[in-house]
Protein backbone atom coordinates (compact mmCIF):
# COMPACT_ATOMS: atom_id res chain seq x y z
CA UNK A 1 0.00 0.00 0.00
CA UNK A 2 2.75 2.37 0.96
CA UNK A 3 4.63 1.47 -2.20
CA UNK A 4 1.56 2.28 -4.35
CA UNK A 5 1.09 5.62 -2.60
CA UNK A 6 4.71 6.57 -3.35
CA UNK A 7 4.19 5.73 -7.06
CA UNK A 8 1.00 7.81 -7.24
CA UNK A 9 2.63 10.83 -5.57
CA UNK A 10 5.63 10.55 -7.87
CA UNK A 11 3.37 10.55 -10.97
CA UNK A 12 1.44 13.59 -9.74
CA UNK A 13 4.61 15.56 -9.00
CA UNK A 14 6.06 14.66 -12.43
CA UNK A 15 2.90 15.78 -14.21
CA UNK A 16 2.80 19.09 -12.32
CA UNK A 17 6.44 19.80 -13.14
CA UNK A 18 5.88 18.99 -16.84
CA UNK A 19 2.89 21.29 -17.12
CA UNK A 20 4.72 24.06 -15.28
CA UNK A 21 7.72 23.70 -17.58
CA UNK A 22 5.60 23.91 -20.74
CA UNK A 23 3.80 26.98 -19.42
CA UNK A 24 7.09 28.63 -18.58
CA UNK A 25 8.51 27.91 -22.05
CA UNK A 26 5.38 29.22 -23.76
CA UNK A 27 5.29 32.32 -21.60
CA UNK A 28 8.98 32.95 -22.23
CA UNK A 29 8.60 32.58 -26.00
CA UNK A 30 5.60 34.92 -26.01
CA UNK A 31 7.41 37.55 -24.01
CA UNK A 32 10.69 37.44 -25.93
CA UNK A 33 9.44 36.98 -29.56
CA UNK A 34 8.54 40.45 -30.89
CA UNK A 35 7.15 39.10 -34.20
CA UNK A 36 3.52 40.20 -34.45
CA UNK A 37 0.90 37.66 -35.48
CA UNK A 38 -0.53 39.15 -38.67
CA UNK A 39 -2.13 35.99 -40.00
CA UNK A 40 -5.49 36.89 -41.47
CA UNK A 41 -7.32 34.36 -43.58
CA UNK A 42 -10.93 33.55 -44.27
CA UNK A 43 -11.99 30.21 -45.63
CA UNK A 44 -15.48 30.45 -47.04
CA UNK A 45 -17.46 29.11 -49.98
CA UNK A 46 -17.51 31.31 -53.12
CA UNK A 47 -21.05 32.42 -54.05
CA UNK A 48 -22.92 30.36 -56.64
CA UNK A 49 -25.48 31.99 -58.92
CA UNK A 50 -29.05 30.74 -59.11
CA UNK A 51 -28.80 30.66 -62.89
CA UNK A 52 -26.26 31.22 -65.66
CA UNK A 53 -25.64 30.49 -69.31
CA UNK A 54 -22.77 29.34 -71.47
CA UNK A 55 -22.75 30.61 -75.06
CA UNK A 56 -26.45 31.42 -74.71
CA UNK A 57 -27.32 27.93 -73.45
CA UNK A 58 -28.78 27.41 -69.97
CA UNK A 59 -26.68 25.66 -67.34
CA UNK A 60 -28.96 23.39 -65.20
CA UNK A 61 -27.71 24.60 -61.82
CA UNK A 62 -30.72 23.14 -60.04
CA UNK A 63 -29.28 19.64 -60.65
CA UNK A 64 -27.16 18.81 -57.62
CA UNK A 65 -24.13 17.36 -59.43
CA UNK A 66 -24.00 20.34 -61.79
CA UNK A 67 -24.04 22.76 -58.87
CA UNK A 68 -21.48 20.80 -56.86
CA UNK A 69 -19.17 20.43 -59.88
CA UNK A 70 -19.21 24.18 -60.51
CA UNK A 71 -18.64 24.78 -56.81
CA UNK A 72 -15.53 22.59 -56.93
CA UNK A 73 -13.92 24.56 -59.75
CA UNK A 74 -14.86 27.90 -58.21
CA UNK A 75 -13.20 26.90 -54.94
CA UNK A 76 -10.02 25.94 -56.80
CA UNK A 77 -9.82 29.09 -58.91
CA UNK A 78 -10.83 31.47 -56.11
CA UNK A 79 -8.19 30.08 -53.74
CA UNK A 80 -5.48 29.55 -56.36
CA UNK A 81 -4.64 33.21 -56.03
CA UNK A 82 -1.33 33.58 -57.87
CA UNK A 83 -2.44 31.73 -61.01
CA UNK A 84 -5.89 33.34 -61.19
CA UNK A 85 -4.44 36.81 -60.60
CA UNK A 86 -1.91 36.38 -63.40
CA UNK A 87 -4.63 35.25 -65.81
CA UNK A 88 -6.71 38.33 -64.96
CA UNK A 89 -3.70 40.57 -65.62
CA UNK A 90 -2.96 38.87 -68.95
CA UNK A 91 -6.58 39.09 -70.09
CA UNK A 92 -6.24 42.84 -70.69
CA UNK A 93 -3.57 42.10 -73.31
CA UNK A 94 -5.10 39.11 -75.07
CA UNK A 95 -8.89 39.28 -74.71
CA UNK A 96 -9.33 42.18 -77.19
CA UNK A 97 -7.77 40.12 -80.00
CA UNK A 98 -9.58 36.91 -79.03
CA UNK A 99 -12.96 38.68 -78.71
CA UNK A 100 -12.57 40.34 -82.11
CA UNK A 101 -11.80 37.07 -83.88
CA UNK A 102 -14.55 35.12 -82.10
CA UNK A 103 -17.05 37.72 -83.28
CA UNK A 104 -15.74 37.67 -86.84
CA UNK A 105 -15.90 33.87 -86.93
CA UNK A 106 -19.40 33.63 -85.46
CA UNK A 107 -18.31 31.85 -82.28
CA UNK A 108 -19.86 32.97 -78.94
CA UNK A 109 -17.77 35.32 -76.83
CA UNK A 110 -17.84 32.90 -73.88
CA UNK A 111 -15.26 30.76 -75.67
CA UNK A 112 -12.53 33.16 -74.58
CA UNK A 113 -12.88 31.43 -71.21
CA UNK A 114 -12.14 28.11 -72.91
CA UNK A 115 -8.79 29.60 -73.92
CA UNK A 116 -8.27 30.61 -70.28
CA UNK A 117 -9.04 27.07 -69.10
CA UNK A 118 -6.76 25.55 -71.74
CA UNK A 119 -3.60 27.58 -71.26
CA UNK A 120 -4.08 30.39 -68.75
CA UNK A 121 -3.48 32.71 -71.75
CA UNK A 122 0.13 31.57 -71.98
CA UNK A 123 2.12 29.56 -74.49
CA UNK A 124 2.50 26.40 -72.45
CA UNK A 125 3.11 22.83 -73.58
CA UNK A 126 1.23 19.92 -72.00
CA UNK A 127 2.61 16.41 -71.30
CA UNK A 128 0.63 15.30 -74.39
CA UNK A 129 2.60 17.87 -76.47
CA UNK A 130 -0.42 20.15 -76.89
CA UNK A 131 0.88 23.68 -77.20
CA UNK A 132 0.05 27.35 -77.54
CA UNK A 133 -2.84 29.47 -76.34
CA UNK A 134 -5.48 26.99 -77.56
CA UNK A 135 -3.48 23.82 -76.85
CA UNK A 136 -3.40 22.12 -80.23
CA UNK A 137 -1.38 18.94 -80.66
CA UNK A 138 0.91 19.23 -83.72
CA UNK A 139 -1.12 16.93 -85.97
CA UNK A 140 -4.42 18.74 -85.31
CA UNK A 141 -2.72 22.12 -85.68
CA UNK A 142 -1.58 21.20 -89.18
CA UNK A 143 -5.08 19.98 -90.12
CA UNK A 144 -6.43 23.42 -89.25
CA UNK A 145 -3.78 25.31 -91.21
CA UNK A 146 -1.16 26.05 -88.56
CA UNK A 147 2.51 25.63 -89.36
CA UNK A 148 4.58 23.62 -86.86
CA UNK A 149 8.23 23.36 -87.89
CA UNK A 150 11.74 23.82 -86.52
CA UNK A 151 11.59 27.59 -86.98
CA UNK A 152 7.87 28.30 -86.63
CA UNK A 153 5.07 27.17 -84.30
CA UNK A 154 1.85 28.97 -85.17
CA UNK A 155 0.07 27.37 -82.23
CA UNK A 156 1.76 30.25 -80.40
CA UNK A 157 0.46 32.85 -82.87
CA UNK A 158 -2.57 34.30 -81.09
CA UNK A 159 -4.50 35.42 -84.17
CA UNK A 160 -3.87 32.34 -86.30
CA UNK A 161 -4.40 29.88 -83.45
CA UNK A 162 -7.65 31.59 -82.45
CA UNK A 163 -9.00 31.32 -86.00
CA UNK A 164 -7.98 27.66 -86.10
CA UNK A 165 -9.77 27.06 -82.78
CA UNK A 166 -12.89 28.71 -84.19
CA UNK A 167 -12.88 26.35 -87.18
CA UNK A 168 -12.56 23.37 -84.87
CA UNK A 169 -15.32 24.61 -82.53
CA UNK A 170 -17.71 25.27 -85.42
CA UNK A 171 -17.07 21.73 -86.68
CA UNK A 172 -17.88 20.37 -83.19
CA UNK A 173 -21.02 22.51 -83.01
CA UNK A 174 -22.24 21.19 -86.34
CA UNK A 175 -21.59 17.60 -85.24
CA UNK A 176 -23.10 17.74 -81.75
CA UNK A 177 -25.72 20.48 -82.08
CA UNK A 178 -24.79 22.68 -79.10
CA UNK A 179 -21.98 24.97 -78.05
CA UNK A 180 -21.71 23.20 -74.71
CA UNK A 181 -21.01 19.91 -76.47
CA UNK A 182 -18.68 21.69 -78.87
CA UNK A 183 -16.59 22.79 -75.89
CA UNK A 184 -16.61 19.25 -74.48
CA UNK A 185 -15.57 17.92 -77.89
CA UNK A 186 -12.69 20.39 -77.99
CA UNK A 187 -11.33 18.73 -74.86
CA UNK A 188 -12.30 15.08 -75.45
CA UNK A 189 -12.01 14.96 -79.22
CA UNK A 190 -14.93 14.34 -81.55
CA UNK A 191 -14.35 10.57 -81.66
CA UNK A 192 -14.24 10.11 -77.90
CA UNK A 193 -17.27 12.30 -77.27
CA UNK A 194 -19.29 10.69 -80.06
CA UNK A 195 -18.53 7.24 -78.63
CA UNK A 196 -19.87 8.34 -75.24
CA UNK A 197 -23.02 9.78 -76.82
CA UNK A 198 -23.64 6.59 -78.81
CA UNK A 199 -23.00 4.32 -75.83
CA UNK A 200 -25.11 6.27 -73.30
CA UNK A 201 -27.75 7.60 -75.72
CA UNK A 202 -27.44 11.04 -74.09
CA UNK A 203 -26.77 14.26 -76.00
CA UNK A 204 -26.49 16.73 -73.10
CA UNK A 205 -23.03 17.34 -71.65
CA UNK A 206 -24.44 17.71 -68.15
CA UNK A 207 -25.90 14.17 -68.22
CA UNK A 208 -22.96 12.31 -69.77
CA UNK A 209 -20.57 10.11 -67.80
CA UNK A 210 -17.16 11.13 -69.16
CA UNK A 211 -13.49 10.85 -68.26
CA UNK A 212 -12.36 12.95 -65.32
CA UNK A 213 -10.76 15.73 -67.39
CA UNK A 214 -13.74 16.32 -69.68
CA UNK A 215 -16.21 15.92 -66.80
CA UNK A 216 -14.60 18.92 -65.11
CA UNK A 217 -13.85 20.90 -68.26
CA UNK A 218 -17.03 22.96 -68.73
CA UNK A 219 -17.21 23.74 -65.03
CA UNK A 220 -13.66 25.07 -65.10
CA UNK A 221 -14.65 27.34 -67.99
CA UNK A 222 -17.81 28.48 -66.16
CA UNK A 223 -15.85 29.27 -63.00
CA UNK A 224 -13.59 31.62 -64.94
CA UNK A 225 -16.60 33.24 -66.56
CA UNK A 226 -18.11 33.96 -63.13
CA UNK A 227 -14.87 35.39 -61.73
CA UNK A 228 -14.18 37.59 -64.76
CA UNK A 229 -17.72 38.90 -65.09
CA UNK A 230 -18.33 39.40 -61.36
CA UNK A 231 -14.91 40.36 -59.92
CA UNK A 232 -16.31 42.08 -56.85
CA UNK A 233 -18.34 39.00 -55.88
CA UNK A 234 -15.19 36.88 -55.85
CA UNK A 235 -12.86 39.21 -54.01
CA UNK A 236 -10.88 40.43 -57.03
CA UNK A 237 -9.27 43.76 -56.20
CA UNK A 238 -7.18 44.93 -59.12
CA UNK A 239 -7.24 48.12 -61.18
CA UNK A 240 -6.36 48.69 -64.86
CA UNK A 241 -3.02 50.23 -63.91
CA UNK A 242 -2.00 46.82 -62.53
CA UNK A 243 -2.97 44.88 -65.67
CA UNK A 244 -0.85 43.88 -68.66
CA UNK A 245 -2.10 45.92 -71.61
CA UNK A 246 -1.50 45.45 -75.35
CA UNK A 247 1.78 46.64 -76.80
CA UNK A 248 1.38 48.98 -79.77
CA UNK A 249 3.07 47.34 -82.75
CA UNK A 250 3.82 47.73 -86.43
CA UNK A 251 3.78 44.85 -88.92
CA UNK A 252 6.84 43.94 -90.97
CA UNK A 253 6.45 41.51 -93.87
CA UNK A 254 9.24 38.96 -94.23
CA UNK A 255 9.62 37.31 -97.64
CA UNK A 256 13.17 35.94 -97.46
CA UNK A 257 15.19 33.92 -94.97
CA UNK A 258 16.63 35.77 -91.98
CA UNK A 259 19.85 34.09 -90.90
CA UNK A 260 20.16 36.05 -87.65
CA UNK A 261 17.12 37.41 -85.86
CA UNK A 262 19.26 39.25 -83.27
CA UNK A 263 20.90 41.17 -86.15
CA UNK A 264 17.49 41.72 -87.77
CA UNK A 265 16.20 43.21 -84.52
CA UNK A 266 19.25 45.46 -84.26
CA UNK A 267 18.67 46.74 -87.80
CA UNK A 268 15.09 47.64 -86.84
CA UNK A 269 16.25 49.41 -83.66
CA UNK A 270 14.54 47.01 -81.25
CA UNK A 271 15.91 44.45 -78.85
CA UNK A 272 15.92 40.77 -79.72
CA UNK A 273 14.00 40.24 -76.48
CA UNK A 274 11.15 42.46 -77.71
CA UNK A 275 11.09 40.71 -81.06
CA UNK A 276 10.72 37.30 -79.42
CA UNK A 277 8.18 38.52 -76.85
CA UNK A 278 5.93 39.94 -79.56
CA UNK A 279 6.37 36.97 -81.90
CA UNK A 280 6.19 33.86 -79.69
CA UNK A 281 5.52 31.72 -82.78
CA UNK A 282 9.20 32.04 -83.71
CA UNK A 283 11.09 29.05 -82.30
CA UNK A 284 14.65 29.77 -83.39
CA UNK A 285 17.19 32.56 -83.69
CA UNK A 286 16.76 32.41 -87.46
CA UNK A 287 13.72 32.30 -89.73
CA UNK A 288 13.72 30.14 -92.83
CA UNK A 289 11.33 31.44 -95.48
CA UNK A 290 10.38 29.16 -98.36
CA UNK A 291 9.98 30.56 -101.88
CA UNK A 292 6.64 32.35 -102.18
CA UNK A 293 6.05 32.32 -98.42
CA UNK A 294 5.44 35.51 -96.40
CA UNK A 295 5.51 35.93 -92.63
CA UNK A 296 4.19 38.94 -90.76
CA UNK A 297 6.29 39.95 -87.78
CA UNK A 298 5.17 42.39 -85.10
CA UNK A 299 7.68 44.95 -83.87
CA UNK A 300 7.08 47.61 -81.20
CA UNK A 301 6.15 51.07 -82.41
CA UNK A 302 7.82 52.45 -79.32
CA UNK A 303 10.73 50.23 -78.20
CA UNK A 304 11.03 49.79 -74.45
CA UNK A 305 7.65 51.43 -73.85
CA UNK A 306 7.09 53.06 -70.48
CA UNK A 307 4.59 50.90 -68.61
CA UNK A 308 2.47 53.99 -67.75
CA UNK A 309 1.88 54.60 -71.45
CA UNK A 310 0.25 51.20 -71.76
CA UNK A 311 -2.75 52.14 -69.61
CA UNK A 312 -3.03 55.86 -70.35
CA UNK A 313 -6.11 55.15 -72.49
CA UNK A 314 -8.01 53.86 -69.43
CA UNK A 315 -10.59 56.30 -68.10
CA UNK A 316 -10.13 55.33 -64.44
CA UNK A 317 -6.83 53.40 -64.30
CA UNK A 318 -6.76 53.26 -60.50
CA UNK A 319 -10.36 52.16 -59.96
CA UNK A 320 -10.80 48.46 -59.16
CA UNK A 321 -12.50 46.25 -61.72
CA UNK A 322 -16.24 46.04 -61.25
CA UNK A 323 -16.39 49.27 -59.24
CA UNK A 324 -18.33 52.16 -60.77
CA UNK A 325 -16.79 55.59 -60.67
CA UNK A 326 -18.36 58.49 -58.89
Amino acid sequence: MKKNLIIIVTCIVTAVLAVSGCWAITKNNTETDPTPNQYDNTITAPPLPQSMTFAGEDVPLDVYWVRESLDRELIINCYQHSKTLRIIKLSARYFPTIEKILKEEGVPDDFKYLCVAESGLENVTSPANAGGYWQFIPSTAKVYGLEVSNDVDERCHLEKATRAACKYLKKMHKQFGSWTMAAAGYNRGDGGLQAAVDDQQVREYWDLWLNSETSRYLYRILSFKLIFENPQDYGVKICPAQMYHPIETKTVKVTSTITSLPRFAEEHHVTYRELRNLNPWIRNNRLTVATGKTYEMELPKHPKSNYRDLFKHCENPYLNLGVRGE
